[in-house]
């Protein structure tokens, strides 16, 4: 059903702001509504690093992305990568991404990570996040080395979903080599702000 949405209207394309290149990660104390408990980046940080990703229930380029990022999670999750998910939307004026409605939406597409609430929008400011989705991967060291899309493909521009440009960037954290500074800003709905 979102693929006929995305032909009929064309939506707000809103780039990541690229948070600079060797920023310490942010922390959090936020509520993960899978687990109804409080995490901080710590909890769900990974052992050869951490991939942090700003998205919401309802964006049409989430559920685009959305199967891409779960096999990205499965294949560096063992290989020791943290991730975890944090949706920022004013839940007032979008209810439909209200913390119920995440737990949801976690559930329905088997996330096995944190899926946490910003209710202050305090966290997406601290990541200068933008859009959903917003991909970090932060090293060992919580050194920013990755932030942008996770491929080239969009919402009905016919590129295959790959994750190449997030999974080259974990490679090079995982094997200890050079992550090119070159990178593209990911492109999707803009964070619903208060």
């Amino acid at each position: 059903k979102f693929k006929i949405l995305i032909s009929n209207f064309k939506m707000a394309q809103t780039p990541s702001n690229m948070l600079p290149l060797g920023t310490i990660a942010p922390d959090f104390h936020l509520r993960d509504t899978n687990s109804n408990e409080y995490k901080t980046f710590a909890d769900c940080k990974g052992e050869k690093g951490t991939v942090v990703m700003f998205i919401c229930n309802h964006c049409p380029f989430v559920h685009h992305v959305m199967e891409e990022v779960l096999k990205v999670v499965n294949d560096y999750r063992v290989q020791g990568i943290g991730f975890v998910a944090i949706s920022s939307n004013d839940v007032v004026k979008y209810p439909q991404d209200a913390p119920e409605l995440m737990t949801e939406f976690a559930f329905e597409n088997g996330f096995e990570f944190p899926y946490l609430f910003d209710e202050t929008q305090e966290v997406a400011k601290a990541y200068d996040a933008a859009c959903t989705p917003d991909f970090y991967l932060f090293d060992n060291q919580n050194n920013l080395v990755y932030r942008g899309q996770l491929d080239d493909s969009r919402p009905a521009n016919g590129i295959p979903l790959s994750g190449s440009d997030l999974r080259s960037a974990i490679d090079g954290v995982v094997m200890n080599r050079l992550i090119n500074p070159e990178q593209k800003p990911s492109i999707g709905c803009n964070i619903k702000w208060k």
